[in-house]
């Protein structure tokens, strides 16, 4: 069973290095005029105009967002350890994990209580919380 485990950690962390493979030959999609003026923001935004050059993919100009652009389907989803990501807001939610697959991502609406609430139960399961800290700490009753 370790080997076993072992090869699927392998198999995970070589699809996040195909899929940062893949994206090191993606193009930086930025807002076209967006290095020309200050008042544009760099941010992707789908251009729409009848002569948009980039809409229109003239040689010379920005690349145009494409699904062809997106990485490997299998690598989606994974954080880079090379777990898989899942969002958690309340401590029950941690039982659907599995420890050495998963890692668990509080979500950002969760406050300082639930939130530690959550850490504990992760760290008896013992799951990997990706970000464990944000909030102040409560102090526990006595």
């Amino acid at each position: 069973m370790p080997k076993q485990k072992a090869a699927e950690e392998n198999r995970l962390k070589e699809l996040v290095a195909k899929r940062s493979e893949v994206a090191k030959n993606r193009p930086e999609f930025v807002r076209q005029e967006s290095w020309r003026y200050v008042r544009i923001h760099p941010e992707w935004r789908k251009p729409k105009g009848v002569d948009n050059k980039v809409r229109r993919q003239d040689k010379g100009w920005p690349a145009l967002v494409r699904v062809g652009y997106r990485g490997p389907v299998e690598s989606r989803g994974l954080h880079p350890s090379g777990h898989f990501d899942v969002l958690v807001y309340r401590a029950s939610d941690l039982s659907s994990l599995v420890p050495g697959r998963d890692v668990a991502r509080i979500g950002g609406t969760v406050g300082a209580r639930k939130r530690q609430d959550i850490l504990a139960r992760a760290t008896e399961l013992g799951i990997r919380v990706v970000n464990p800290t944000g909030l102040r700490t409560i102090e526990p009753k006595e």
